[in-house]
């Protein structure tokens, strides 16, 4: 595998929508094929076992998962943050320190997520009111991935760091590789041994290995400041310290949309299994949304951190429009093309004829209002790639966290039915964008008069 170049990508000249773009697509296309991986257990167990186990896979376990591994991830995003700030300086000896600190923390957090995981799977499954005739599945789904989380750690860390200094090509690559192992595996595991809800579960794992055995060979290859050598790794404390800084305000906020998203799971279970299946469905047909977004939202945190480093601030203005320009381009066609083909979407994974009714109203209260979160993914992306992560994780937390979880209290046991639910999700986007649009606007001001931003 040849080398890459030393210093990698540099977003901190050229023409901005193109080194937008160049950069977004191929992590569009790795959040795409990271979404296939859960999507493709979702069909195959849908199709192939039944809506048990598709509720087994993508109900309560997902998001108690989602809990755990969210908030580490975020928390080590700190670090891709720090080296896109040292890249964009030509700081070569931060790059390296910062580097080899993120990959023996994303070890760390992978053997401890292993033991909670394994440890409070079914109490928490319980805790969620998980329907009993698909809590077996789910604890032995759950069990099996947390067994994975030291490579999933260190290819998403990993990952990181090759994007963080403008390599946004060989995550993507691996990725796809790992997907396609995934599916592999999903079909001779489920089909051909019956394997149910751990053949899926084996097929993940095994893939997630594949991937972080890729991204360490290629760390160990490159030739720029950021090439892993066994002998230099050990955690700086500077930087661990920095990277708690920027990067516990994110994995706080992952728990809290995991632990919004928990309440809400726990409601939906009690409308039934059919409606939890349903919500499984709208979940992965909506995460492509979400991928499309958070494509965007890392591309421009990238870009930030970048010309942060660089102390280029009036090119992370410009930036910030021309990428939420594309995002609400991007958010308007998409719930454009859900809208036609929903029936079709919501059919690859289940032909039960109730799921499909409970999925299609489900998403007539949600997909027109995507566009509404696209000044929230990009105002705090270009925030969190400046080292600015306390005040975007505030708004969020109370905007759409706390929000949600008191809507659920408040208003659904006055209200019993699906819309209820639904319509709490584009009501928190309104509320948090505007808080957002706010904050920027006085923010820009004061950092104006210091000639900053």
């Amino acid at each position: 595998m040849k080398g890459t170049k030393a210093r990698g990508q540099s977003m901190t000249e050229g023409v901005i929508y193109k080194q937008l773009l160049a950069f977004f697509f191929p992590i569009l296309l790795g959040t795409l094929f990271q979404q296939l991986y859960n999507t493709v257990d979702a069909i195959v167990v849908g199709r192939f076992v039944g809506k048990e186990a598709l509720a087994a896979v993508g109900g309560s376990a997902a998001q108690i998962s989602n809990l755990i591994i969210g908030f580490f991830v975020g928390l080590s995003s700190g670090t891709a943050v720090i080296i896109s700030q040292y890249f964009g300086a030509h700081d070569d000896d931060g790059v390296s320190r910062a580097t080899h600190t993120a990959i023996c923390l994303a070890v760390c957090a992978g053997l401890l997520m292993t033991a909670l995981g394994i440890l409070t799977a079914p109490g928490l499954l319980r805790l969620m009111h998980t329907p009993k005739e698909i809590l077996p599945g789910s604890t032995q789904y759950l069990r099996i991935l947390f067994l994975a989380m030291v490579p999933s750690m260190v290819y998403n860390v990993g990952s990181g760091v090759l994007r963080a200094v403008g390599d946004s090509r060989r995550p993507l690559y691996f990725l796809i590789f790992a997907c396609l192992v995934n599916v592999a595996l999903d079909i001779l595991f489920v089909i051909a041994f019956h394997m149910s809800v751990a053949g899926v579960a084996i097929a993940t794992a095994l893939a997630q290995l594949a991937a972080a055995a890729l991204i360490v060979v290629s760390l160990g290859r490159v030739d720029g400041a950021h090439r892993l050598r066994r002998s230099a790794l050990r955690i700086d404390r500077d930087i661990l310290l920095r990277t708690l800084r920027i990067g516990l305000p994110s994995g706080l906020q992952a728990v809290l949309y995991s632990l919004s998203n928990m309440v809400i799971t726990t409601t939906i279970n009690g409308f039934g299994t059919a409606t939890v299946a349903a919500w499984v469905s709208l979940g992965k047909i909506d995460g492509l949304f979400w991928m499309i977004n958070n494509a965007f939202g890392v591309s421009i945190m990238t870009f930030a951190g970048q010309n942060y480093g660089a102390r280029k601030f009036d090119r992370i203005r410009k930036g910030l429009l021309t990428c939420g320009a594309m995002a609400l381009a991007a958010a308007m066609l998409f719930s454009a093309v859900f809208f036609i083909f929903a029936v079709a979407l919501f059919s690859l994974f289940t032909q039960d004829g109730e799921v499909l009714q409970i999925a299609l109203e489900m998403m007539r209260h949600i997909a027109p209002w995507y566009w509404l979160f696209v000044p929230i993914e990009m105002i705090s992306g270009s925030l969190r790639g400046m080292g600015n992560t306390l005040i975007p994780t505030l708004i969020t937390a109370v905007g759409i966290c706390l929000f949600r979880v008191f809507w659920m209290f408040a208003v659904v046991p006055n209200w019993l039915e699906i819309r209820a639910i639904t319509i709490s999700y584009p009501i928190s986007w309104l509320l948090t964008g505007a808080v957002f649009i706010a904050y920027y606007l006085w923010m820009r001001k004061r950092l104006f008069e210091h000639n900053s931003l």
